[in-house]
């Protein structure tokens, strides 16, 4: 079930196993939007991302890096944005590869009994809609606990 709230999806609102997901550009940067208040809150997710860049071990779009920040939760760090600049090619969000993410964010939620927490993923630096990321979110992951955060008071 996909619930729309109002609050920070770096504070998840739910006991037990918890993965915040965001979207991540393919390109090693880190520095703007969300990822700013996960490395505030948790330096190491992007440590980790940034040397999972480096390490080119399996990185790319479509692909996920799970960061855990604490014993009841883990940051999916999902590359699904190609660049950081919507240009020539229109966004830079890439809903074949965020498909692919959510795929997999659905196993290992499935895999740790974990519920889900994101912020509108794909929507603010990324480019996309969000009435075009909401079906793939469906598609992947209507069957179990997803938390979508609003820091003001957007309606779903």
């Amino acid at each position: 079930m996909i619930q729309y709230v109002i609050g920070d999806a770096t504070n998840p609102l739910a006991k037990g196993q918890k993965i915040i997901a965001h979207v991540c550009n393919d390109i090693g940067k880190w520095g703007a939007g969300f990822v700013m208040a996960l490395s505030a809150k948790w330096p190491n997710t992007r440590v980790d991302y940034l040397d999972w860049y480096k390490r080119n071990d399996g990185f790319g779009l479509g692909r996920v890096l799970y960061v855990r920040v604490r014993p009841d939760i883990w940051v999916a760090n999902m590359v699904a944005q190609a660049g950081t600049k919507t240009g020539s090619k229109g966004p830079p969000i890439r809903y074949d590869a965020l498909d692919k993410c959510l795929a997999d964010l659905a196993t290992s939620a499935e895999d740790h009994n974990a519920s889900i927490h994101m912020p509108r993923i794909g929507c603010g630096l990324a480019g996309g809609k969000w009435e075009s990321v909401e079906p793939i979110l469906k598609k992947n992951l209507a069957h179990l606990n997803v938390m979508v955060y609003d820091l003001g008071t957007r309606r779903g």
